[in-house]
């Protein structure tokens, strides 16, 4: 008897049923030689800071750095009930199991959920890997027929820990130490900051461009409309257009070359992220979603991955995918074709993952079932197959120039000649109706009219037309997925092969990060800087705001699931970015810690949060913790006190925050249909929740509390 631990309930369901687990216990699967059960995500997290002293509860400069000794994990209250049935599988308490197989997603994120739930439990039983790029029946199959023993992947697994350890740590004790600095909430994080930092500088950018007015003067003959060079004098373009009105011009040169693009690449996670964004509008999340829905039922390939390459024994498989889509696809042009699938072919550019590529069981299922998102996203990808395995898109580029009265106009032109993988992109964007929006700076896609060399245009007319130069565009999805990609690639060596913040798998969750913590926030497509991200990032040294070291980082890491680092060499790089920010904060002067309390904001702290420290302000209709990870309120209307016709101000919620307690002489009860006092006594418990009780001061002497 064996186990098998999934990352999610679906997936073990479909685990289960290749392995003939299919009677259902509770928290699991059962067959008769192996057990099935699942993880629920990321199950288990390592502990808040007080749950290694209770100081740490108390938000205090002096109390950092942050750094523990041994690392404890805890368990989410609502998946607590699931991990006792993963402990006590894991420890044979229910039946006793030969060995434990981690089928968690491929990868650094799955390595890392298996390893928490193992080392929590306490287990001691041997792991074997499952390690598949598909949730198709036969892959499944073959994987159990190829498990690979558990120790194989613990440079992996190290590789997991030590990015979850340095984010803890530098969340944790930076995000406090700024926090308290300037005595206003701030978020900090290894690759959200550097994240936020793009976004910050392309706002300034915006905001600081100084635009420009230029004119262009136009000169039309035979269906041709040619252009001046850029003017910088609207007079000196009336002058032209004036000398060249009615007059002949001659065509002095037409400069054909012919070009070709290349097919696409398939698709790896984030190239999918970018193209759904600017096709679809979809965000980061969004697709992800899409693709892992997909994933788990089977239709497409592991989502999860940096690769644009299949392995080189996959060239039937391609194939074959494409004789299915050829034939399942009405849109499809001509619905046949010899692909190239040699191109797509590459066991250097595979490291975990092979590209997203769709799955045979498509065969099975009938598209129409499919979410709107699912299956627009399901399309993107078949239809990239067809592209990547195509032949090349050529055409001819054509550049006219034309004299008149001494000034020289041109005209460009672009000619198709073969459509290529070009037909099958346009297709799909006509059946979805997808409307691009047009891009700046490429070349024109239109046809010039038939011309020689040395013809005479007669009676050319002539007109002005004036445009003003255009500021660097906002990031949307798309580009701002490409920017985090790029990242530090300037600064590094050309043969890293994973570079850029983040991975393909963390990208979208850090923009979400940024939207919830209000430092950036969506505007349709695009994402901008919030004033409060700006602000923030206006406030971080450079080397908290690195794109370059953050990618290093990430490289180091990938250099440790190869063995060829040690997570103690890349911690003790953390351990000393972390005292040199604090030592940063330290020397930070008392005029520049005033930037958010001295004349930037209107706001008043009515007091410290019980909960974490941070400063409490007034809302319309709550007392609120400016701690956007605390949930500490005090509500000025509450059940509680709205029996006794008493709502909370400012003066008793400043008095509650800070003696836990007010009097009051204007209670009011309904049973007697008068007013009495009595103390006011508030309770907050560790997770921010509220509640009172009523406190009723001894007479003294027979007079009543003064």
């Amino acid at each position: 008897m064996y186990l098998v631990i999934c990352e999610k309930p679906s997936v073990a369901q479909s685990i289960g049923k290749v392995l003939g687990a299919y009677k259902s216990e509770d928290g699991y699967l059962s067959g008769r030689e192996c057990m099935v059960s699942w993880c629920l995500g990321h199950l288990a997290e390592y502990a808040m800071p007080e749950a290694y002293d209770e100081k740490y509860r108390k938000w205090n400069f002096a109390d950092l750095p942050i750094i523990p000794e041994d690392w404890k994990l805890t368990v989410q209250k609502d998946k607590a009930k699931q991990f006792q049935v993963l402990k006590k599988l894991l420890t044979g308490s229910l039946v006793s199991v030969d060995y434990v197989v981690n089928a968690c997603d491929a990868g650094r994120e799955g390595e890392l959920i298996f390893k928490r739930v193992y080392d929590l439990s306490g287990s001691r039983l041997p792991v074997k890997r499952l390690w598949i790029s598909s949730m198709e029946d036969q892959a499944i199959k073959d994987g159990f027929a190829n498990l690979k023993d558990g120790r194989e992947y613990q440079n992996l697994a190290d590789a997991s820990v030590c990015r979850a350890q340095a984010d803890w740590l530098i969340g944790m004790n930076a995000t406090r130490a700024y926090t308290k600095t300037y005595d206003y909430r701030l978020s900090v994080g290894r690759v959200q900051t550097p994240t936020l930092a793009m976004l910050a500088q392309r706002e300034a950018e915006i905001a600081n461009f100084q635009k420009k007015q230029y004119f262009v003067v136009h000169a039309l003959s035979e269906g041709l409309d040619a252009i001046s060079k850029h003017l910088d004098s609207r007079r000196e373009a009336e002058q032209i257009a004036d000398m060249c009105y009615g007059k002949d011009a001659e065509v002095l040169s037409i400069d054909r070359e012919k070009k070709t693009a290349v097919p696409p690449k398939l698709y790896d996670l984030t190239t999918l992220q970018r193209e759904a964004n600017r096709l679809f509008g979809f965000t980061a999340k969004q697709t992800m979603e899409y693709a892992q829905s997909l994933y788990e039922n089977k239709l497409l390939t592991y989502p999860r991955t940096d690769s644009q390459y299949l392995t080189d024994d996959m060239a039937d498989t391609a194939k074959g995918m494409i004789d299915i889509l050829c034939n399942l696809l009405s849109f499809v042009p001509g619905r046949s074709f010899t692909p190239n699938v040699e191109r797509l072919l590459n066991n250097k550019k595979v490291s975990d993952h092979h590209a997203i590529i769709p799955t045979a069981e498509i065969a099975k299922v009938n598209l129409d079932s499919l979410s709107e998102g699912e299956r627009k996203l399901f399309l993107l990808v078949a239809n990239r197959l067809l592209c990547a395995t195509a032949s090349k898109h050529q055409y001819i580029t054509m550049k006219v120039t034309v004299s008149c009265c001494g000034n020289l106009f041109s005209a460009r032109g672009k000619a198709v000649t073969d459509a290529g993988w070009k037909q099958y992109e346009d297709s799909l964007k006509k059946y979805l109706r997808v409307k691009e929006e047009k891009e700046d700076g490429g070349e024109a896609d239109c046809s010039l009219p038939d011309l020689l060399e040395g013809q005479i245009l007669y009676g050319v007319e002539s007109k002005v037309t004036d445009h003003f130069t255009q500021p660097p565009k906002p990031y949307t999805e798309d580009s701002l997925l490409a920017a985090m990609e790029r990242a530090g690639n300037a600064d590094m060596e050309t043969e890293v092969e994973r570079k850029g913040l983040g991975t393909p798998a963390t990208r979208a969750s850090i923009i979400e990060k940024l939207i919830s913590s209000k430092y950036a926030q969506r505007e349709k497509k695009k994402i901008i800087a919030t004033e409060a991200g700006s602000k923030m990032i206006a406030l971080m040294p450079e080397y908290l705001k690195s794109a370059q070291m953050t990618a290093d980082w990430e490289n180091r890491l990938l250099a440790m699931e190869r063995g060829q680092t040690t997570g103690d060499a890349f911690m003790a790089d953390i351990y000393g970015l972390i005292d040199k920010m604090l030592a940063g904060c330290r020397a930070i002067p008392d005029a520049e810690r005033q930037k958010f309390s001295d004349g930037s904001s209107d706001r008043k702290a009515i007091g410290k949060c019980p909960v974490c420290d941070s400063p409490v302000y007034e809302g319309r209709r709550n007392f609120y913790c400016s701690n956007r990870d605390c949930s500490f309120a005090l509500w000025k209307e509450n059940r509680y006190l709205s029996s006794m016709k008493k709502t909370i101000d400012k003066k008793m919620a400043s008095d509650l925050l800070q003696n836990g307690r007010i009097h009051a002489k204007d209670f009011y009860s309904a049973k007697t249909g008068r007013t009495f006092e009595a103390d006011l006594l508030l309770e907050v418990t560790e997770d921010g929740k509220t509640s009172f009780e009523m406190a009723f001061p001894k007479r003294i002497s027979g007079k009543k509390r003064q």
